[in-house]
């Protein structure tokens, strides 16, 4: 089998956060683009975190709660944030994602955001794995 790599299936443009953006900026571009969560970068592009939908979630409670203005992505994202290099196989990563969390990986590059993994990416590079191994055996 050959080896696939992160950088072979990854989203090469992802959608990142500034640092500077706030809970509801970050609302609003996962509404738009239909996406649970991005990394939060800062104005180097080096990754500095991840917010989801469920930290959000909770931010926005309290925000209802206290009638506050919504605060920084900065105070609420996950810091200890997953990474995989661009040379990452595949098939290791998507064995370590189906035992446990989470379900994007950012790709970085010296610290660096060049793209993200998610398990969507994750399932095509199987099923083209599949479809090889199958064509393979018929011939």
């Amino acid at each position: 089998m050959h080896s696939i790599l992160v950088k072979d299936y990854m989203d090469r443009k992802p959608h990142a956060i500034n640092e500077e953006a706030t809970v509801r900026d970050a609302i609003a571009l996962f509404m738009k683009e239909q996406i649970p969560g991005a990394p939060v970068v800062n104005k180097q592009k080096v990754l500095i975190g991840f917010i989801s939908e469920q930290d959000c979630i909770k931010e926005m409670l309290n925000d209802a709660f206290y009638c506050e203005e919504s605060r920084s992505v900065t105070t609420v994202m996950s810091r200890d944030v997953r990474t995989v290099s661009p040379e990452t196989s595949v098939l290791e990563l998507a064995e370590a994602m189906s035992k446990a969390p989470p379900k994007n990986y950012p790709v970085t590059d010296n610290g660096k955001l060049i793209g993200l993994l998610s398990r969507k990416h994750i399932l095509t590079a199987l099923i083209e794995t599949n479809e090889d191994c199958y064509i393979h055996h018929q011939t």
